[in-house]
């Protein structure tokens, strides 16, 4: 118990950092999937060109990578530095996951049944309209659940910012490790159990998503 007395203050102050990241990651990264999905469906070739390269660059290359390259590579290539560990971070994993997201929304709209675009074009409504009033609420009930999934995937991936540094919760974890070896497996233990509990309200949150979006949409 005294060991375990000794581990839970530093694991709460890294818990509080991931949850820093992962609030932030959450918002950037949803903005960036309804962007770049819109985008994608743009009439302009050059905006959908330009939004399809960076869809593919950070769906086909490794998160570590693009961590690395944000905070490493960017400011010795190109003397652009991003600021801190914290937002090369949240960029890294907002970036990643919202090109994988933004394939999510494109396909939702394109899912959408052809009736209600031609119904909703019949009362003239404008393209905007059509798209804010018709077709856009059905679509986001069928990205719902796995908007969901991407939740908790965005949370385990927020134990990678401690390879540049963040003192997050795994960081952490791996200070009490080099203090005190011995200690390893209760360290890892609790950090597993940390994470657990962090997951389990995005796991009620996906689940609820689920059950929202089995209301259904129209098919006609």
């Amino acid at each position: 118990m005294s060991a375990i007395a000794d581990i839970f203050p530093a694991l709460i102050q890294g818990v509080e950092v991931t949850l820093k990241v992962l609030f932030a990651s959450i918002i950037l990264g949803y903005s960036m999937a309804f962007i770049a999905g819109f985008c994608r469906l743009s009439n302009n070739i050059i905006l959908r060109s330009f939004t399809g390269f960076y869809v593919e660059v950070f769906r086909g290359t490794s998160l570590i990578v693009q961590l690395f390259w944000l905070f490493y590579a960017l400011p010795m290539l190109f003397n652009f530095d991003i600021g801190s560990n914290f937002w090369a971070g949240v960029l890294a994993i907002s970036l990643n996951y919202g090109a994988y997201m933004s394939e999510i929304v494109r396909g939702s709209i394109l899912s959408v049944a052809k009736g209600q675009h031609e119904a909703s074009t019949a009362l003239n409504m404008t393209r905007f309209q059509r798209m804010r009033l018709v077709i856009l609420p059905q679509a986001v009930r069928m990205m719902l659940p796995e908007f969901g999934n991407y939740l908790i995937l965005m949370l385990k991936s927020t134990s990678l910012v401690s390879l540049i540094g963040m003192h997050d919760i795994l960081y952490q974890g791996d200070l009490l490790r080099d203090a005190n070896l011995s200690q390893a497996p209760t360290v890892y233990l609790l950090v597993l159990v940390f994470y657990f509990l962090m997951a389990l309200p995005l796991i009620w949150l996906t689940k609820k998503m689920e059950a929202f979006s089995k209301k259904g949409v129209a098919t006609q």
